[in-house]
């Protein structure tokens, strides 16, 4: 999608320090951080948001949830953390490319 701000992070267009990156995964850390790890993990397919999945994307939802578990014990979250989708505009989301926060306090 041309105008979303995710795509161009994963194209390269606009810069920023990638945490971790695969065939299907980008995390990278949020600019406006709620807590001393604020994490985001966005698929690289755009996907507006939660609304617009089926099952067509269990798999790709299924590793979302897998690469944040892993990237917050990374980040030494092993006591806790928090995972937040915001979906929709009633919901919350700002940036329309479906993403998990993952936001904990490193011991």
């Amino acid at each position: 999608m041309q105008d979303c701000l995710f795509c161009k992070l994963i194209a390269k267009e606009i810069p920023t320090k990638v945490i971790y990156e695969d065939d299907d995964v980008f995390v990278f850390n949020d600019i406006h951080p709620r807590a001393q790890v604020h994490l985001l993990i966005i698929p690289k397919l755009h996907i507006a948001s939660l609304l617009e999945t089926n099952l067509d994307h269990q798999f790709l939802l299924g590793k979302l949830m897998l690469v944040a578990n892993q990237q917050a014990l990374l980040h030494k979250l092993q006591d806790g953390y928090k995972i937040q989708i915001n979906t929709g505009l009633k919901g919350g989301q700002e940036i329309f490319h479906l993403h998990l926060h993952v936001l904990g306090n490193q011991n």
